[in-house]
């Protein structure tokens, strides 16, 4: 582990012209609803990623064998989400027309509107797999339809009707929960019906984006919105590495980490290892 660089996650340090995924930051929260601190998700993994070993007894794999790079975070801008989210598709645009695939670590869930509009253009009839506490299906949260809190919306609008599959859903307005039983496929509380989607979504191309608090809060506590009653730790990673090796993965991403909610690191422990996991799978 002596060769590893310092400033990228765990063993993601190959040339841009070798690798298939390409890993990189975006840290932004300007629409945290409740608690802000997911800026520094991105960056935590990253740094914190030397805790954890690069191979996996799971899957029988290494990192150090996998192909994948780590560009670093983004640059965004305080203040301005248009802006934000511009500089995002625009990350995920080159990547994706270089022929690689995009792996975004936020930062607060409406980052992946910008990934998922570049991921658009390239892939237009592009489904999404989305593993999160919450619907994420409001029209608008205080006025703004810009928001963590309309993020899948806002993807809908992009997708059409049908290609959302939701997981682990527990939280949301009434009227989020009849939305989305009409417009998605929605499957509240844990991942039953997860294999049938991604049969449902055979041979198209996919966006996965995993909010992790999805999780417990008893294994998860270090987010900005915590919400009781969600999966296990081994729950998540078994779902995640399914939809990562049996899908057409074209782009996705991990979000949601807010460590300054978790002083014990062990939130951030284990986002290091469900990346390291979700890399393995998709290497597959």
């Amino acid at each position: 582990m002596s060769n590893m660089q310092i400033d990228a996650f765990l063993a993601c340090d190959k040339p841009y012209r070798a690798a298939r995924t390409v890993l990189f930051g975006a840290p932004f929260d300007g629409t945290t609803s409740y608690r802000p601190g997911t800026r520094f998700g991105s960056s935590a993994i990253r740094r914190e990623s030397y805790g954890i070993e690069t191979y996996s007894p799971y899957q029988d794999r290494d990192l150090e064998e996998a192909a994948v790079t780590d560009l670093g975070d983004l640059e965004l801008p305080f203040g301005d989400t248009r802006a934000a989210l511009a500089i995002i598709e625009r990350q995920t645009g080159k990547i994706l027309q270089s022929g690689k695939r995009p792996f975004m670590l936020g930062g607060e869930h409406l980052v992946t509107l910008g990934a998922v509009r570049a991921a658009v253009k390239k892939h237009p009839d592009l489904c999404i797999v989305h593993f999160d506490a919450h619907t994420d299906l409001r029209d608008e949260y205080l006025g703004v339809k810009l928001s963590h809190a309309c993020v899948l919306r806002r993807c809908h609008e992009l997708t059409g009707d049908r290609r959302i599959a939701q997981f682990g859903i527990r939280s949301g307005l009434r009227e989020e929960f009849v939305w989305g039983r009409e417009h998605t496929l929605l499957r509240p509380f844990g991942f039953d019906g997860l294999e049938e989607a991604l049969e449902t979504f055979s041979g198209k191309p996919v966006y996965f984006t995993l909010d992790l608090d999805v999780l417990d809060p008893s294994v998860f506590p270090g987010t900005g919105t915590p919400e009781a009653g969600g999966v296990t730790f081994e729950q998540l990673r078994r779902a995640a590495t399914l939809v990562c090796s049996a899908a057409d993965v074209v782009a996705l991403d991990v979000n949601e980490l807010s460590p300054p909610y978790d002083q014990s690191g062990a939130s951030t422990a284990v986002a290091c290892k469900i990346v390291r996991e979700m890399l393995l799978a998709l290497e597959r």
